[in-house]
């Protein structure tokens, strides 16, 4: 029996044209009956790195019974000449988060997913605590199960207060090993036995995983990597995927 948080994760390999890119993490969310692709903003679109990406590519199983098949899912990230994705912003600046939305027709019959929803998101700040222990779910530097597709865990906890604000950022703090290509995987906490609300995906989506975080003025010589890394709220999801 594959848990189901394994399935709600997909790997993300970006393209421009044929040119492979960068590997990343995403997952899958639904709001009503539409479904999107969740991952970092950086991951489609990124002036610093000049990474300029023109078309994405995910991995969806096939076969409940043979978890070994599966398929590439091509998404376009431009038409006619506009952005597909969906980003934030908020008092503070641009968030890195982003949504596609994709059409359920055009995906594979057979596909099987786990997707979260609103009901999988927080009801209050003072469910989660500092300290909490919580797990990242994607692909570091693009490892993954080569012969099932599946990604992998790392675990986590809340380095931060949990509803405040870092720095007046829309993020929180993790303290966590993680990898390039661990961007835009879901931040999740189990759900307790008394609370399965969410179903046959019991766990709360705390966040995003966007990127390690470091300070300037550390000597790599002498101080090791902080270990800390930035998680966006993903109650951001709410707003992305209105309308």
């Amino acid at each position: 029996m594959i848990e189901s948080i394994l399935l709600a994760a997909t790997r993300i390999a970006t393209f421009h044209q044929q040119q492979a890119l960068t590997n990343a993490s995403g997952f899958f969310f639904r709001r009503d009956q539409r479904l999107f692709l969740v991952t970092s903003r950086h991951v489609l679109f990124d002036e610093p790195s000049q990474h300029f990406p023109d078309r994405i590519e995910i991995e969806l199983h096939t076969n409940p019974d043979n978890l070994a098949a599966s398929t590439a899912f091509s998404i376009p990230l431009y038409v006619y000449g506009q952005r597909v994705w969906r980003q934030g912003l908020d008092t503070a600046g641009e968030i890195d988060v982003a949504v596609v939305e994709l059409d359920r027709a055009a995906l594979p019959e057979t596909g099987i997913y786990h997707a979260f929803s609103p009901r999988h998101l927080p009801g209050r700040f003072d469910q989660v605590e500092v300290g909490s222990s919580l797990l990242v779910v994607g692909f570091p530097l693009g490892f993954q199960d080569q012969l099932h597709h599946m990604p992998v865990v790392r675990q986590a906890i809340v380095a931060s207060s949990f509803g405040l604000r870092f720095q007046g950022e829309g993020y929180f703090l993790t303290d966590a090993r993680t990898h390039r290509g661990t961007s835009g995987a879901p931040v999740v906490m189990r759900v307790s036995a008394e609370d399965r609300a969410s179903g046959d995906l019991p766990w709360m989506l705390l966040g995003v995983h966007s990127a390690r975080l470091d300070v300037g003025f550390r000597d790599p010589n002498q101080d090791e990597a902080l270990g800390l890394n930035c998680v966006w709220y993903a109650d951001i999801l709410l707003t992305l995927t209105e309308g």
